[in-house]
């Protein structure tokens, strides 16, 4: 599997097809996981999850802050850094 790493979204394709995305475009500069899928075929084999950490990474990497609304991204990060889900759903991180 490749994952490609663009502006505001990173996807990953196998045999040249995407199997799965995540997009966090910027706000009021702070970045908002806003969107995770993997296609039903692919689900199970923590790609979710990879797309998650590597858009946390590339936004801290940018400096930047970040934030979830996407439900799974918003546990991800709870579970993952520690951050306080709040209602609506949502997990900030510094």
């Amino acid at each position: 599997m490749e994952y490609i790493t663009e502006k505001n979204r990173i996807y990953v394709e196998e045999n040249g097809k995407e199997v799965g995305e995540v997009t966090f475009p910027e706000r009021d500069d702070v970045y908002v996981i806003n969107h995770t899928y993997v296609d039903d075929r692919y689900r199970g084999q923590g790609i979710a999850s990879e797309l998650v950490r590597r858009a946390v990474e590339e936004i801290e990497r940018r400096g930047s802050k970040c934030k979830a609304t996407c439900s799974y991204a918003a546990l991800w990060l709870a579970r993952n850094r520690g951050c306080e889900l709040t209602s609506p759903l949502s997990c900030p991180i510094n």
